[in-house]
Parts: C-alpha cells; sequence; structure tokens
C-alpha cells in the first residue's frame, strides 16, 4: 500500500476517461451532479435506517482517495473513482481519515496538522456527497503502513514519555491515548473548507470506524483491547452523537468464546480480541468483519476456502441475530490473485458466496447488512494497488455481479435511494 501521489501524463487520464466513458455512459467530469441532500444513516436493533426505511449497503473499499486528492491534477481520479461507483448503485464507500507521520501526513506530529492533507479530505468527502456516495472514515490503522499505531508509540517514545516501546502501547499508555484522543477531536470537528460543514454534522459519512483490525498480542484474555475500545467509543460519542460507529474489528473470537472453534485456527484466539464480546460494548452501533482465506489458509484449495468463508459469514450473522442484535457489515473481502491456484472466474465465485449470503440474510430482514469489498481503483493508480484490488468494469463477471447485488438490494427496500442511480439502473 501507499504511494506519493506520481503525476501521470494527460493522455493516461485521458484514457481512463474515456475507459469509464465507454463503460457507464454519460460520464462528464466537467459537468458533476450538483450536491445531493443526504440524511443521517441510523440504527434500529440489528437494522440501519434511513429516512425511517431498513438500509442495506453493497459498497467497496478505495483506502487512498485522500491521498491521490492532494494534488489537482490528480484528484480527478477520485471523482472517477466515486461516480463509477454510484453507476454501479454501490452507496458506501470505506476508505482511510489517517496519514499518520511519514511523507505527506495528515497529522505531521501529536496535535500538528497538514492543512493541506485535510483540504484533501475535505475534497473526498465533498465529491462523495455530489456524487450520492456515503463514506465509513477508518481513524488510525493498527499495522504501520500510513502510520498507524506504530507511529504513535514512535511520538510517545522520542518525546521521552512513552511507558514502553511495544506498539502495543498504544492502547495502555495515557500519553498515547491522549494523542489519539486529540486527533480524534480534531477530525470530528473539522469544519470542511469547501462545504462549510463540520465533519461530525456532515450526513456524507456513514459511520467512523475507530481502528483497521485492532489486535493487542501483548494480552491476549482481551482486557486491554476491551477497555480501550470503552475508552474510545464514549470519547467519540460524547463528541458526535450523529454519526454511527463501529470497531473495525476481523471478526475472530477470543480464547473463551464458544466460537473459538469457528477461527481460522488457534492463533486467531491469541490476537487479544474478541468478536461477540468487544462488539458488545453500548457505544459500538454495528459490528465488521473481514473475510481473507488467502492469509489465513495457505494448504486449502479454493472449495475448501469457500465452505469455510460461508460458515464464516454466517457464523456472525448468526451472533448479531441471536445475541448482539445490531448489524454486521463485512467491511473487507477479497481473494488474492497471488495464489497458486487462482483463476480469474474464482474472484466472482468467491464475491457470489458472500453476497448470497447477505442478501438472503437482508431479504429474510436479518442483520447481515452490507459488505465492502477489498478494493476498487481506477486506470492510473498501480500504486496504490495489491493482489486483491481490481478495476471493476475490466472484469465483466465482477461488474454484472456488482450491480446486480445493488439491485436485489435495492428491490428490498423498496429503490428508496436517495441518488436516483438505483432507480435507473434496475428498472
Amino acid at each position: 500500500m501507499g504511494g506519493n501521489g506520481v503525476l501521470y501524463p494527460i493522455l493516461g487520464f485521458a484514457t481512463c476517461v474515456a475507459f469509464i466513458y465507454m463503460s457507464f455512459g454519460d460520464l462528464k467530469l466537467s459537468s458533476l451532479p450538483k450536491g445531493l441532500s443526504l440524511s443521517f444513516v441510523e440504527r434500529n436493533g440489528s437494522h440501519f435506517i434511513l429516512d425511517g426505511k431498513p438500509l442495506y449497503v453493497n459498497g467497496w473499499n478505495s483506502y487512498w482517495l485522500m491521498a491521490h486528492s492532494m494534488d489537482e491534477n490528480s484528484r480527478g481520479r477520485v471523482s472517477v473513482m466515486l461516480q463509477a461507483g454510484a453507476k454501479m448503485g454501490l452507496t458506501v464507500c470505506r476508505t482511510w481519515a489517517f496519514n499518520d507521520g511519514g511523507y505527506e501526513a495528515l497529522q505531521i506530529s501529536p496535535g500538528q496538522f497538514d492543512e493541506r492533507v485535510f483540504q484533501a479530505l475535505d475534497y473526498v468527502i465533498a465529491e462523495a456527497s455530489r456524487h450520492g456516495i456515503r463514506l465509513l472514515l477508518s481513524l488510525v490503522n493498527n499495522l504501520q503502513a500510513y502510520g498507524g499505531k506504530t507511529q504513535y508509540v514512535k511520538w510517545a517514545w522520542q518525546e521521552g514519555i512513552g511507558l514502553s516501546s511495544s506498539n502495543d502501547s498504544f492502547f495502555f499508555d495515557p500519553s498515547i491515548r491522549k494523542y489519539f484522543k486529540n486527533y480524534v477531536l480534531t477530525v470530528l470537528t473539522r469544519k470542511n473548507t469547501i462545504t462549510g460543514i463540520e465533519y461530525r454534522n456532515d450526513p456524507t459519512i456513514f459511520a467512523w470506524e475507530l481502528i483497521n483490525e485492532p489486535r493487542c498480542m501483548s494480552d491476549p484474555s482481551g482486557d486491554t483491547l476491551q477497555e480501550w475500545i470503552e475508552e474510545m467509543t464514549g470519547f467519540i460519542k460524547s463528541i458526535d452523537k450523529n454519526h454511527l460507529l463501529t470497531i473495525g474489528l476481523e471478526g475472530f473470537y477470543g480464547p473463551k468464546s464458544p466460537k473459538s472453534a469457528v477461527n481460522p485456527g488457534e492463533w486467531a484466539s491469541t490476537l487479544g480480541s474478541d468478536f461477540v464480546r468487544n462488539s458488545n460494548i453500548t457505544n459500538v452501533d454495528f459490528t465488521s468483519v473481514h473475510i481473507y482465506p488467502d492469509h489465513w489458509f495457505h494448504d486449502l484449495g479454493f472449495e475448501e476456502k469457500q465452505r469455510y468463508v460461508s460458515k464464516w459469514v454466517r457464523s456472525h450473522i448468526e451472533d448479531c441475530d441471536k445475541e448482539l442484535k445490531k448489524p454486521v457489515m463485512f467491511t473487507e473481502y477479497g481473494l488474492s490473485n497471488q495464489n497458486k491456484d487462482f483463476q480469474a472466474s474464482q474472484r466472482e465465485q468467491f464475491y457470489r458466496t458472500i453476497l448470497d449470503i447477505i442478501y438472503k440474510s437482508a431479504k429474510k430482514k436479518g442483520s447481515g447488512v452490507g459488505a465492502l469489498v477489498w478494493q476498487f481503483l481506477v486506470e492510473g493508480i498501480e500504486e496504490y494497488n495489491d493482489d486483491f484490488g481490481l478495476v471493476p468494469w475490466e472484469t465483466p463477471s465482477i461488474h454484472k455481479l456488482t450491480i446486480q447485488q445493488s439491485c436485489r438490494l435495492a428491490i428490498i427496500q423498496g429503490l428508496n435511494q436517495q441518488t436516483g442511480n438505483l432507480k435507473q439502473l434496475c428498472s
């Protein structure tokens, strides 16, 4: 992951736009639709509610939106991605609202921000609103990419106030907790320089994600992470009562969970997280789960992975139907093209397995409310790609499946989307 916002030739960008024009029809970047009026998404039990009606989500990840909005010559691709998502009937995009330390950081040092990068995030939110796309904004990374908890620990250590050099001190060091709270406060109360709306008051933001894939392996009991989540979710809700909030969990069960056998291996119960225990915290509005069988299993064939994925997805929907009584979103799912037995057709099968279960849950008014594929891109941004990424219109079967899922969910909710894209797409 990552990239330095490299500029690309005008010809390359023109080719990108032309390709999407041929795929989606009348796409005019110079004449974007007027700002769309959005309402806040709410929760009622195990359902998302929009304007009094249930909402189901088909969406995607493009973590790179802020990074690629830094330069006016490259940010057009962000608009292309958002409009293309809307044209496929997608309604939510998950992306990073962090870049801590390092090159073109949003937070240069604790409490010090680069206004130019903040204005790039302003642009992402404003553009999403123009296209009727809501954003799930993640606030920090457990991984080292884009700084993450490692950077916070470095800052405390460099200032001579850190209790430990362990990355997990992010969760228990009072000084680091203070750093993070200050960051959260700054982001949530940020006034968008384009729209004039504070982030906490902007319904374009679907929800906040506390941290991407939290793990605290130094305390496998889970107590340290549980306490941190309780404190930070309470802090966020004290600032912003408008938006939904999720943790960003991978979905692993803890060592004391009766469902630990569902984990992909014993290692998964030693990471300091527990899907049910963590998600049961009062201020957590909906649960999150990731699906990466390629990372979890190295000795299983594709069909065996498919069977496991089906079991994994159904298990978490069951948790939320019967115990948590909260919505569950599968906020990352992907199939690597680096597998030894990889065939392009497997991605469609893998995606369909997940999307079919979501659809069946939604149809019977269950807690499985949506999924976000990892990850979609546009042409010309190869530096942000990985072995899971794809340009959807370059793979007709994926493009068709994505639209099909958008329409299936829209029909369940009565085509009541505000953008009008679904009404046209699915009629």
